[in-house]
């Protein structure tokens, strides 16, 4: 099947979208599959082989986020000229209610196309402003993905229809294969990923409850992966900032050492996740976590079945649950196992078959 995928974000920057399309492009390929990908990104900006550059973005804040866009003649032209070059069997769009590529690309297409939709926000100004204006490009749409049911919900009420949940996917074997770094170990290691100056990453949640942690666990060592200010999240750690490690951004095999070498996984995000993948990742890895209790994550880990909450931005919480699971070793073995076993739901070997169902039933149509 020739498949193409959109993505509405530029690739200058990397988030769970982006992650999303090209994982689920390369588990396409490794089925047999054609695939052509789209996407904003500037012309520096290193894509894989089979992904077009739609042209530069421009940063637009949106859900406590900046999303990069692209909007214009100039992202219409390359997006018809994208379509024009493919032989498409399905097109597959990513957050088609966006202002960027793959709006245009379902406003343009002439084949059977698919939106996958990750947002949760079920109380939205813009989504409900915009419902009416978006209406007519989503009646082209002949099948929805939700990525959870917080997703699907969120879609719901401002647009209708009836998505399938089909959940983002993660190669558990790269993560289940990672070994630890020694050179980041500390006695205990908590491991936090995601943009550091972003308030809803929750790091200035971890980093209020680390001078606690550090105090119950004087050798421990805070990992932290992901790009943003340094030095201010070293301002945020006040007097314990020699105890933690910064690796900015790094690639997919660096984050899955990471993850491996932690004793415990800490996300404090404070709000706007429709899922978490990192959770999964962390799963996969053989990590035990520890994750506020928003609830997109409370799915994620079945209500604590498969790792431990803490109350939402509250640090004094999460100190306290971080604590007690580094004293527990018995209770983290426990909870790994447990989670182990789930995170097979998410392997992209059953999640892209999932996604090849929907190609195969619009097609047919």
């Amino acid at each position: 099947m020739r498949v193409g995928v959109v993505c509405p974000y530029s690739f200058e920057t990397y988030g769970g979208v982006q992650a999303h399309v090209v994982d689920l492009a390369e588990a396409l390929l490794a089925r047999g599959h054609e695939v052509a990908a789209l996407a904003p990104a500037n012309e520096d900006t290193v894509l894989p082989p089979y992904m077009t550059s739609a042209g530069g973005a421009v940063p637009i804040p949106y859900n406590g986020s900046v999303g990069r866009l692209a909007f214009g003649p100039v992202a219409v032209a390359r997006v018809r000229r994208w379509l024009r070059d493919h032989d498409l069997d399905v097109l597959h769009v990513h957050e088609p209610g966006t202002p960027s590529v793959s709006l245009l690309a379902v406003a343009s297409a002439e084949v059977p196309i698919v939106a996958t939709f990750h947002t949760s926000q079920t109380r939205s100004r813009a989504m409900s402003a915009g419902a009416a204006l978006l209406r007519p490009f989503m009646e082209k749409i002949d099948a929805r993905i939700a990525v959870s049911e917080h997703a699907r919900a969120t879609l719901v009420q401002h647009q209708g229809g009836e998505p399938v949940v089909i959940p983002n996917g993660v190669e558990v074997a790269r993560y289940a294969a990672a070994r630890p770094r020694q050179q980041w170990r500390g006695e205990p290691t908590v491991v936090f990923v995601g943009r550091i100056d972003e308030e809803r990453k929750g790091f200035a949640v971890l980093a209020r409850a680390w001078p606690r942690i550090r105090q119950a666990h004087p050798g421990a060592r805070l990992l932290v992966v992901g790009a943003g200010d340094v030095d201010q999240a070293r301002t945020l750690l006040a007097g314990e900032a020699g105890s933690a490690t910064f690796l900015g951004r790094v690639d997919d095999a660096d984050k899955a050492a990471a993850l491996a070498t932690g004793d415990l996984y800490v996300a404090p995000n404070t709000r706007g996740e429709s899922f978490g993948i990192v959770l999964v990742e962390a799963m996969a890895a053989g990590t035990c976590v520890l994750a506020s209790d928003i609830p997109a994550f409370r799915s994620v880990l079945r209500a604590g079945e498969l790792g431990a909450h803490f109350a939402n931005r509250d640090a004094d919480d999460l100190a306290q649950q971080a604590i007690a699971l580094l004293a527990d070793s018995e209770r983290r073995a426990a909870l790994v196992a447990a989670s182990q076993v789930a995170v097979r739901r998410y392997d992209w070997s059953t999640v892209a078959a999932e996604i090849v169902e929907v190609y195969e039933t619009v097609v047919r149509r």
